[in-house]
């Protein structure tokens, strides 16, 4: 059965994001799906041609928060509090916690906890009209492209996390293809658009390097 498809397990983490900005996202979802389906990757994650930046950035920032959210939704019963005491990558790399709301000073908790504050506080922004507009032509912020980066780099952490520790259980179960793939067009996406710094990027460097760089 399969890890990440819908015969082994059908629930996610949390329900799915719909994608903003009303009948515009729409098509731009539909263009998505239409490029993906192509298996051109590369070509996937560019802005379509006379198309918004911001609106671009948007409905693809929904669609790899729900990407996210499917994939560790099916290894809840493997990162548990027990199994996974901090949320790390490796050895070298711990992260902390810090919303700079309601957690301003960065906390130590463990990886499904992390994951689970992470998800709450995208949810929270995508759900702010005032940062993901939903009414066609309503104007995004100034800040918009910042608060994408922070949505990135932590999702970023999410990957990082999954393959130091929960990779053999993925390639037990033969899944190890799907994971790259997803992984390859999030890389090719915050690369497109300079999303992630590339310090962020260092816990899996050598991986990025061999499945992304390659044509």
């Amino acid at each position: 059965m399969s890890l990440f498809g819908i015969g082994r397990n059908q629930r996610t983490f949390r329900p799915k994001k719909s994608a903003p900005s009303g009948s515009k996202g729409a098509q731009l979802r539909e263009h998505i799906d239409a490029t993906l389906g192509s298996g051109n990757l590369r070509e996937a994650v560019k802005l379509p041609p006379g198309e918004d930046l911001n609106e671009w950035l948007a409905v693809n920032t929904v669609d790899f928060f729900n990407q996210v959210n499917l994939l560790y939704g099916t290894l809840t019963e493997f990162c548990t509090p027990e199994n996974c005491l901090t949320m790390s990558a490796g050895p070298k790399y711990e992260y902390r916690w810090a919303d700079g709301v309601q957690i301003k000073k960065p906390i130590e908790v463990s990886a499904p906890k992390y994951v689970e504050y992470l998800m709450d506080w995208i949810e929270c922004q995508l759900d702010d009209e005032s940062i993901f507009p939903q009414k066609i032509g309503a104007p995004f912020p100034p800040n918009f492209i910042d608060v994408v980066k922070t949505i990135f780099k932590r999702l970023f952490r999410v990957y990082a996390h999954t393959y130091h520790s929960h990779f053999q259980k993925i390639v037990s179960l033969k899944e190890e293809a799907h994971l790259n793939t997803c992984f390859k067009h999030f890389i090719l996406f915050t690369s497109e658009f300079g999303l992630i710094d590339n310090k962020e990027l260092a816990p899996l460097q050598e991986l990025i390097e061999s499945i992304v760089v390659p044509c």
